[in-house]
Order: C-alpha cells, then structure tokens, then sequence
C-alpha cells in the first residue's frame, strides 16, 4: 500500500545546510569564474555583521540563508557580482543598512542590484492580488534593466523553498502556489531547467503532500523492477552508436515528479498505466551526428508514431533545442529518447547561464539577448492592463511552458502558447490587423477565429475596415498581448460612452435644479473637488457618473453645499421598493464603501464566505455583484477597472453558505462514509453530493455543504485532503459565462 502520511519523507530537494564562503569561491574557480576572495571575505564580513543576532523561523543564524542563496548562484554559473548580491539581498529589508551605505562600500553596480532585488518583495497592499501583481511587475521591470535581479530572487525563492518545512501549513501553501504559479515558470522561460524542477517539485511536496508519497512510493517500485531493463536499453544504445563511429554520451533520468503528476491528472490515467516515465539522453559532438544517432535509435526499436519532436529545428522561446522521439522497448515498455549536441546540452541544462553575454565593466546585456528582448516585449504588453487580476492571468498564460509552432504567409515561423487562435496570430503581427480581423485561412481553408493552432499551421488573416473588437473574443484569446490590446480597445470605447452618459446626467441633475452648467464649470469649489477625489480632469467625474460609480446628486452636493437648493424627495424606484421588501438596505453580510446605499448581493457563481477577499463590481440595474478574488468571472470576464468599486464584509453574522466542493479519490470501498463523516465532524451539513467512478479507478466527487465562514472552509478542505485515498481537494466556482457573467458588464 502506497503511504499515505509525508511525516517519513524529506523534501525532494533538500538544503545544503552551513555552506562556508571558500565552498563558494572554490565552485565559482571550478566554473572558470573571475573570482577576487578578498572582496568576497569584505562582503561576508558586511553581511555576517548586518544580520547578527538575527535568526530563521528554524532558530538556526539568519546567515545560512543568504550564503545558501550565493552558494545556489555560483553554482548555476553566474559571476562574482551575482554572488556578492546573493550574500547582501536582505540587507536593505531586514536591517538598518541604506543604499548609500551600500554604494559607498560595494560601488553602485552592486547597490542598483540589491535595491533591486528589495524593490521586488517590499509591497504591502490591501488585497494580495494587488500585492502580487506589482510584486511581479517591478520583477519584471528590473529584470528588463539588469537580469541578474531576477536570478538573485530565483535563488533566493529556491532557498525558501528547500526550507519552507519551518513555517506554518497556511503560509507553506501560499508560498508554494505562488512559486508554481510564477516562479516556476520564469525559471523555465530562462532556460533554467534544474532551478524550474527544483521549484516544481518542491512546491508539489508541500501542496499535494499524500498525492507527493503516493507517486514517490510507485516510482521508486517502478524503478526497482525496471533496473535490469534499463541497463539492457542502454548498453544496446552505446553499441549501436559505437558501430556507427558516433561519438556519443549516453545518460538516463527519471522524470520529475511534479512532471509526472501533470501528466497523469492531463491524461486521466492512473500510474500504473504511465510507461514512459524514464528519458534516455544522447549527446553527440555534432549537429549532423544527431540526425543520424536518431537514424539509428528509430532502427534499433519501433517509434511510437506522433510523438516525435524535433525542437532543433523550432527551438522553444527559451531557446531550448534538441530531438525528442518515444520508443517501445522489447518487453513492450516506453521510453523517451532525447539527441542534442553538447552546447544544446549546456542551454538545455542552464538555460540564460550557457549564453552569459555581459559587456567588459558594463552591467547591461546586450539588446539582441532573446531572453531581454523577451522581458521587454512582456513588460510592453503589460503596461495597458491596469486590474491586478487581469495582469495576473495574462502573466501566467505568457510563461505557460507549452508551445506550438504556425507559419505566417511568408514562411516565418512564429511560437504560441497551446491554445492559441488565429486572432492570437492576428495581435502578434500587428495590433490593427488583430483590431479589423474579419475571419481567417488556416491551411487555405476558412475556419473561426476560435479555431485552436496546431503544429505546422499555415495562417492568413482576412480583415475588415468596419470590424472591430468584441467582448467575445476576450473568451477565447490566449495571449497577453491579444488580451491586452483587445481590453484596451473596450476599455477606451466603454469610457467614451460612460462619459458621454455622466455629461447627460449632470447637465439634467443641474436643469432640475435651475443651475447654469457655465456657472458650475467655472466654479473653483468643482476644481477642488476634482482634486481631493483624486480625479485630473471634468471627464473623469462624467465617467464616474456614467458608470454608476457617484451619483450626480452626490456630486453637486459636494460641489455647491449650502449654496445647492432644496428638493422634495424623490419615490424610491422600482428596484429599490422590491428589494427594500425583502432585505432592508444596510441588513446585508456587504457593504460598499462610501456608498452605504448601494444593493450588494453575494454572486452565485462563487459564493463568497466571510473572511474571504472580495471584489464588488457594479452590473446594470441589478446593483453591485459581490465575487470572491478567485472567481472565474472575475479572472476572464470582468476586465474594466472602471466597474469596479471597493465592498467590505460589514460584520459576522450567524448565518450560513453554500460552497461547492470537487474531489478526486481513489474507487474504494468507504470512501464516501469517510468523507461525510469528516464534513459532520467540521460542523458543516451537506445539501447535496453526487459521486461517479472512471474506469481509470478513480472517482470524482462532488459535494455542496453548508458553512460560515472562510477559516472553517479552509479547515474542512484540509482534513478532507488528510483522508486516506484521496488525491485532490477543489473549491468549485462556476466557469465564465452564466446568469452571473452576463449581469456584469
């Protein structure tokens, strides 16, 4: 039986403990480094200095950490500057060390770094949304100055990581998340492959810790058994490229865990079903040589067809190349074969390291490097995207690692994310032609513009001077660029219109009352409005109006004061009579921040629990919609930071929600007693739950009960994650596009 507790296993990729600094000179000499230990000693002594006293969460000297942050740089292969930034990155937070200190004593090259990497982690907003998008935003931005940020913040988070058994569970998993979400694939965009599967897996031992031991137990069985039959394989593989004259290194691997895991959840396949989970490695000495020692392979075992890749001649964006082709052994089994040469081997391996382009005495890299050019383009693209939401979703859709390959009617070969549509190629070659987009050819025939790319894809764009952009294809664009442009297009014609209606209700608000627009225009008490509102122009506050965000008698009240005459007050509308029968305004869980008046409702689509982190945006004649941060309506439908208005939680109340809950466990006999009798013990009541078994021997559970508030949710979800067979534990949020979407804009 596969364990199902993690209290006897390690993290995958354990830390290096104490590392002292002649260890770090010493690798950084090993690597052919220009190394000056005399100025590495002065750097320690200023950081040992800077943080005595000073003590991790595991009560062990604040040093270790960053040595073990240097250690990790020298060893990927950086210079001596990314080190001596490595051992000072936390002296400008957590001690009382200025820049100026800083650029005195080290010079300024180093100073910029380090303020760099405290740029990047010292925010405090709010909402984490907001937090971590401007968190990756200034990641972004620094790195497109000086890339060096980045990989200092890479090892840093890596060593977190290695270490993250010392804080509590709640905060493991956050950081976790946010590593698989963000850094992970950062470090893949780079070309950094063991720092990216270090992260991966890492973060999957702390997330999914049962799934963790189950796949841990069955691999290191399935390696047992197959020992014999990879030592077969690859003695047979060197004599064949031996006969052939190849000069060759032969070399094997087992997959990455957090890899494998990926691919069973994709395929819905149970690990006894997975074959190919081992990776056979060929570097030869030559390009030419890899063509044939896959000549070679192919005729010494059957390809399976269809999984054959040759990422040599369509590098991947972080310039990785090399032959991938997956055989079928003599006992029937799989297995993957990969050919590259050795300097593909180097990139493969560390990625933006093997190509380390810097200047003589100069911190910038050079403007042709792919890996600037890329982080430009990225930060290019964010800058239109002001929600934190939207940049978000955008980010991580741009570093998501899977790639296809389309040909522009010229024969230039262009890279998407899997997914991709035609008009995700329309933004790419030029916004205009993304904006009139009309239709589109993929291999000569016509297909809609939501039609997915696949390899090899020959796409033309037709376009249409009268088109424009529509709402809808925000639904199905992949890209951030795509995405981007087609909100900023929206969001600019939505305010003209917005502006355009608040202008109408200011000026009938002003005729009801008698009062000449010329006069309010020119009145210095509107001009210091504008300013303490924060507003920069008149439009501002017709948009505003427009939106629903200030009423226009709220507005001249603040404008005009005593000066504003008297009215009879106006029958409450339609609207307001019905609701205020059935809940009394101000009664509700919501309220809306500066406008005590306004109906909130909790969205059906994600029910929200007190405690949780929500976002209320205004809808048409309904009120305000109240979301949870996480809804899916929020993330891909809600993209004008014009609706938006800020709600609260007004207070506790004793009442209970409904929240939808997914699992995934094992087909066991009891499983399903045991959960209810999780769900009973939590203090929580089931309203419905419906159960369905796969032939894979697996079952999907889904399960509707009532709570409070969030902390009890979270605790639910924790003891239910800690029952014997099963393997996932999901919130369920309903996905874009129902009665709740269509309300919003």
């Amino acid at each position: 039986m596969p364990p199902t507790s993690t209290r006897n296993l390690t993290p995958p990729v354990p830390a290096h403990g104490m590392v002292r600094l002649d260890e770090i000179v010493s690798c950084l000499q090993s690597h052919g480094r220009k190394v000056d230990p005399e100025f590495l000693e002065t750097v320690h002594r200023f950081s040992s200095e800077m943080h005595r006293n000073q003590v991790r969460q595991s009560g062990e000297p604040y040093l270790i950490h960053p040595l073990n942050v240097a250690w990790l740089l020298a060893d990927l292969k950086f210079d001596q500057t990314c080190v001596a930034v490595g051992l000072l990155h936390d002296v400008l937070e957590d001690t009382l060390t200025t820049r100026e200190v800083l650029e005195s004593t080290f010079g300024q090259e180093i100073a910029e770094l380090v303020d760099g990497v405290t740029k990047i982690s010292r925010h405090e907003y709010v909402r984490r949304d907001e937090a971590q998008a401007e968190t990756f935003r200034k990641m972004i931005l620094a790195s497109a100055k000086d890339i060096r940020v980045i990989l200092v913040k890479l090892a840093d988070r890596l060593h977190n990581m290695q270490t993250l058994e010392h804080l509590p569970a709640e905060s493991r998993r956050r950081i976790s998340r946010e590593t698989l979400e963000i850094y992970a694939p950062i470090a893949h965009r780079l070309g950094m492959a063991r720092v990216k599967g270090d992260l991966e897996d890492l973060a999957f031992f702390y997330l999914y810790p049962h799934q963790f031991a189950e796949l841990h137990s069955k691999i290191a069985e399935k390696m047992k058994l197959a020992e014999a039959s990879i030592h077969r394989i690859r003695k047979r593989l060197a004599q064949s490229l031996e006969t052939a004259g190849l000069d060759a290194e032969i070399s094997f691997r087992v997959k990455r865990y957090y890899s494998i895991y990926e691919k069973l959840r994709r395929q819905g396949i149970d690990i006894s079903q997975l074959y190919d989970y081992l990776a056979f490695r060929i570097v030869t000495a030559t390009l030419k040589d890899t063509y044939a020692a896959l000549g070679i392979v192919h005729q010494s075992w059957r390809p399976i067809p269809g999984r054959f890749k040759d990422y040599i001649a369509m590098p991947k964006r972080n310039l990785y190349q090399s032959l991938h082709t997956t055989m079928v052994g003599d006992e029937g089994q799989p297995f993957e074969v990969q050919i590259r040469t050795r300097e593909m081997e180097l990139i493969a391996e560390e990625g933006i390291a093997a190509h380390w382009r810097y200047k003589e005495g100069k911190a910038e890299p050079r403007q042709s490097d792919p890996n600037i050019v890329w982080l430009r383009q990225l930060l290019e693209w964010q800058q239109d995207i002001q929600d934190p939401r939207a940049f978000l979703t955008t980010l991580k859709v741009d570093l998501y690692p899977d790639e296809v390959y389309v040909f522009t009617p010229k024969g230039d070969v262009l890279s998407f994310p899997r997914g991709a549509t035609p008009l995700d190629f329309a933004y790419r070659v030029h916004t205009d032609l993304g904006h009139h987009c009309a239709g589109s050819r993929v291999n000569g025939k016509l297909v809609p513009l939501r039609t997915p790319l696949t390899n090899g894809d020959m796409v033309e764009i037709l376009t249409n001077p009268s088109r424009n952009p529509s709402r809808d294809w925000l639904n199905f664009v992949t890209t951030s660029r795509a995405k981007s442009k087609i909100r900023h297009w929206l969001n600019t014609q939505q305010t003209q219109r917005a502006t355009e209606i608040g202008r109408r209700l200011l000026e009938k608000e002003l005729r009801k009352f008698g009062i000449a627009t010329k006069k309010l225009l020119d009145s210095p008490a509107l001009a210091a409005y504008l300013q303490d509102e924060g507003m920069a122009k008149l439009d501002d506050l017709y948009s505003r109006i427009g939106f629903g965000k200030v009423e226009p008698r709220q507005a001249l009240s603040r404008v005009l004061g005593d000066d504003l005459p008297a009215e009879p007050a106006a029958k409450p509308g339609r609207l307001r009579q019905a609701v205020s029968k059935i809940l009394p305004f101000g009664a509700g869980p919501i309220t809306v921040k500066g406008h005590g008046d306004l109906l909130a409702y909790l969205a059906k689509c994600c029910n929200p629990l007190p405690g949780e982190e929500i976002v209320g945006y205004i809808t048409r004649g309904r009120g305000v919609s109240v979301h949870s941060v996480d809804c899916p309506n929020v993330k891909n439908l809600l993209y004008n930071p014009e609706r938006e208005i800020e709600v609260q939680w007004d207070r506790e109340r004793e009442s209970v929600y409904q929240v939808s809950l997914q699992l995934e466990t094992e087909n066991q006999p009891g499983i399903l007693a045991r959960l209810t009798e999780v769900i009973t013990k939590a203090d929580s009541n089931i309203t419905q739950i419906e159960a369905e078994t796969h032939e894979t021997g697996r079952a999907s559970v889904g399960i509707v009960c009532e709570l409070r508030h969030r902390k009890q949710l979270e605790k639910l979800m924790r003891d239910l994650r800690g029952v014997a067979g099963v393997l996932r534990v999901d919130r369920q949020m309903n996905v874009p596009g129902g009665r709740e979407a269509e309300a919003l804009p």
